[in-house]
């Protein structure tokens, strides 16, 4: 992975559910914040559909541009789960019963007094030297092979595997975060915004409008940088020609 376009991470969404509107994906909006705790960011997010051809050429491309690849959904028992022998072939290597993960699921139908039948047993077949993610909730492991991680669809079985999945990964200095709202539409404050930005180029800056009454109206700014002194020197920028323009802030 030495021609990493990024050091980022990139999300695969994959369901037809999702892309159909009959399911609302949670699972990007947890991973991203999540991951945000340990400074590492999310550059990219994809919805995909439950084809293999999709999920092998997207995988493909996203692990070799990022340097971590989530994805989640379609690791069930069902006919449509197809994301576990997808990704095997995406690496190229075999899809077989790991015995880890076998021993694992039989135990747990064992325990609930359920019969462990072959179409649950579809959930131990993991591509072949990938390492097992715990599930917490419901026994059927995700699993790790090389920077992919593949996890469940369900977000509160997702949840539970992520935790497992940080540990993987390189924490990050985490941004400095700082927010202004501004009572003023985008149009009069984006020539400011724009000097501030060619003034402090490692300072990111998002615009996000708000309405809270016909009156009551302008933009919230968020700042973030890794640099202390240019997000300050950039933030007291701002404010200086906020002013100047007579433009209010909180």
């Amino acid at each position: 992975m030495t021609n990493l376009v990024s050091e980022n991470v990139a999300i695969v969404i994959i369901g037809d559910e999702i892309l159909s509107g009959r399911t609302r994906d949670t699972n990007f909006n947890f991973i991203s914040k999540n991951l945000l705790k340990y400074g590492i960011l999310v550059s990219e997010c994809r919805i995909i559909s439950d084809n293999k051809n999709e999920i092998i050429s997207t995988v493909n491309e996203l692990r070799k541009k990022y340097k971590y690849v989530i994805t989640t959904g379609g690791i069930g028992p069902t006919h449509d789960d197809i994301t576990s022998e997808s990704i095997a072939d995406a690496f190229e290597v075999e899809i077989e019963i790991n015995k880890d993960a076998y021993n694992i699921l039989n135990n747990y139908y064992k325990n609930i007094g359920a019969n462990f039948n072959e179409v649950r047993q579809r959930m131990a077949k993991i591509p072949s030297g990938a390492k097992l993610i715990k599930n917490q909730i419901s026994a059927a492991p995700g699993f790790k092979i090389e920077n992919v991680f593949v996890l469940a669809g369900v977000p509160k079985i997702m949840e539970s595997m992520l935790t497992e999945v940080i540990q993987y990964m390189e924490p990050q200095e985490k941004a400095i975060n700082i927010r202004i709202k501004v009572m003023a539409p985008e149009g009069e404050i984006a020539n400011i915004l724009e000097k501030t930005i060619e003034n402090y180029s490692d300072v990111k800056i998002g615009s996000y409008p708000f309405f809270e009454s016909d009156k009551i109206f302008g933009v919230n700014l968020e700042l973030n940088s890794h640099n202390n002194n240019s997000i300050n020197n950039a933030i007291n920028f701002l404010k200086i020609h906020l002013s100047e323009e007579s433009i209010n802030y909180k």
